[in-house]
């Protein structure tokens, strides 16, 4: 049956008007929700402000999804596309994780990350070297014990959880020994003798460092800041192309330098839009404001200025944030140390030593008014684990963790303060501590106490106390000499009055060393823990134990006559 054409009108306003009225619903409902949202964003401006509990579990839920979805999306969608978040207007605090020795399990990470963040720290500069997963023609750099492709996603997912930046670190000029100390990279080296340093003439160097580049930043795609080192390039000018184009451009080794640099820069800005690039400034030092412009690395690059000593020359460093004002940079970063910088065989961590380190450093970040034109960006707080590729070991991450907290939150009070002292010990759960002698008053309930506990005895103990045994018993020196042990004689009458004390102090520490080489391996792989008792604990038990076994044996042979 047909409507009369009233009935039609009438109809035709009712359902415009409830299409309307729906319109004016879902408006009114999303404008409420953006008003709260503002609400949430204004509590998150201040410098260290925490958002509210509701918004941040949405945040960190959403950064969690957006890694997983672009986990799944390929590294060629990814390339080009611009950085969705603003990494230019906090002032960071990244905790340097120098993964070319004593590179920490997944599972530890795990445990530390909550600590770092409570700590005050709010990212990580993690440098890889040879834990990272390369593939195909890189497969060659990786550490047999490297990180699989998920242990990366699964760090980034637990920075995302703690609120931590992830900034990786890649050296593309000097301490790359990892690289060039294969043969199949030999021919890359700045002087052939030395795997320090690249050759920046031999085009091969520059495709090998895109190909680098390529596949850590593409396991890195929600990363702000790439940094590429470039400190310390040792024999830089002395190779056989160095010196030809010196010659050839007027001794300008700045220049050259600069050259290599800007190449890897422009790579790494086109390739990923939005990224921001990191770089050590000892070389920039040597450089005139002049070439530093002209390279054009400026609209790109921040210099990160580091100084490891407690007492820094403020007026020095004023000349550098000087310099690099001028160059052009317009933001600056600075690098402190919390362990790895007082001796390269180091075993515990002077604690007043790294903590004056950081009173400097607040005073120079204090003084950055004067400097209207350069902004300060933040402080990578390097944790070094050896002074290079080559070198031993220096302080085990958790042994460094009191030097860490201190570190931090020296900086985030503004000073050593007795509210940085009452937030360290609660968090690490001691009841005091002592800056001059670097020890720490109860066992501590941080993740890797007991390793602190541990080589906390073995640093001050070990060594002494096998040294008294050994060698300050007379009985030893007159019934039991090396000559004894040589020609395998002894009367065990003799030898059974020092005989007990010294199996005694031989098993106390067997089983000390069995229950501590358990603890280095929940958190270390095994090139690691070999490494540090090789280094830090054999040297001292093999002696002890030899004296045992020649001991046994001897007092068993009943007074044979000596052997010729």
């Amino acid at each position: 049956m047909a409507y009369p054409r009233t009935q039609k009108l009438n109809l035709l306003r009712l359902t415009v008007l409830f299409i309307v009225a729906l319109a004016g619903i879902k408006f009114l409902f999303r404008d409420s929700i953006t008003l709260e949202l503002h609400k949430h964003v204004s509590k998150d401006n201040g410098f260290w402000g925490k958002a509210g509990e509701a918004e941040e579990e949405s945040r960190l839920r959403s950064r969690a999804l957006e890694l997983s979805a672009v986990k799944s999306a390929g590294p060629k969608q990814e390339i080009k596309k611009q950085l969705s978040r603003d990494v230019g207007t906090r002032e960071m605090r990244l905790i340097h994780l120098d993964l070319k020795g004593a590179a920490p399990k997944v599972s530890y990470l795990e445990q530390i990350f909550p600590l770092l963040s409570k700590l005050g720290a709010n990212g990580v500069l993690v440098e890889y070297e040879d834990m990272f997963p390369f593939q195909g023609e890189l497969e060659i750099l990786r550490s047999p014990y490297a990180y699989s492709e998920a242990d990366i996603e699964k760090i980034q997912q637990l920075a995302v959880l703690n609120e931590l930046e992830v900034v990786p670190l890649v050296q593309t000029f000097g301490h790359v020994e990892f690289i060039l100390k294969h043969d199949k990279y030999r021919h890359l080296r700045e002087v052939e003798r030395f795997p320090n340093s690249f050759n920046p003439h031999v085009p091969e160097t520059l495709s090998l460092l895109k190909s680098l580049l390529s596949q850590v930043m593409d396991k890195h795609r929600h990363s702000g800041w790439i940094h590429i080192g470039a400190d310390e390039v040792f024999h830089l000018g002395e190779g056989m192309d160095s010196k030809n184009w010196i010659s050839h451009n007027n001794g300008d080794m700045g220049k050259m330098y600069l050259n290599h640099i800007k190449e890897v820069v422009n790579f790494l800005v086109n390739r990923y839009q939005g990224l921001q690039v990191l770089m050590w400034d000892d070389m920039l030092r040597k450089i005139d404001v002049g070439t530093i412009q002209e390279s054009g690395i400026v609209k790109h690059v921040a210099p990160v200025l580091w100084f490891y000593a407690p007492d820094l020359d403020s007026e020095q460093i004023g000349k550098f944030i000087s310099k690099y004002s001028e160059s052009g940079f317009k933001t600056v970063w600075f690098a402190s140390a919390f362990k790895g910088t007082t001796g390269p065989v180091q075993a515990w961590t002077p604690l007043n030593y790294h903590l004056k380190n950081h009173l400097s450093w607040l005073k120079v970040i204090q003084a950055m008014a004067k400097f209207p034109f350069i902004r300060f960006q933040g402080i990578a707080l390097t944790g070094w684990q050896r002074y290079d590729h080559y070198s031993v070991l220096c302080e085990l991450l958790p042994v460094a963790i009191p030097s860490l907290a201190v570190c931090l939150q020296t900086l985030e009070n503004g000073g050593f303060t007795e509210a940085a002292k009452k937030k360290i010990l609660d968090t690490l759960g001691f009841q005091n501590i002592h800056l001059e002698k670097s020890t720490c008053e109860g066992n501590g309930a941080f993740p890797g106490a007991e390793i602190y506990r541990m080589v906390e005895q073995i640093d001050g103990q070990l060594k002494e106390s096998i040294v008294k045994v050994l060698d300050d018993e007379s009985a030893i020196k007159g019934w039991f000499s090396q000559y004894h042990r040589k020609h395998r004689f002894g009367n065990p009458r003799n030898l059974e009055n020092f005989g007990s004390k010294v199996l005694k102090v031989h098993e106390d520490w067997e089983n000390f060393i069995q229950n501590f080489r358990s603890q280095l391996d929940s958190i270390y792989f095994p090139d690691t823990v070999e490494e540090w008792m090789e280094e830090n604990v054999n040297p001292y038990m093999d002696r002890l134990r030899e004296f045992v076994r020649d001991y046994r044996e001897i007092v068993h042979l009943n007074a044979k006559p000596k052997t010729l």
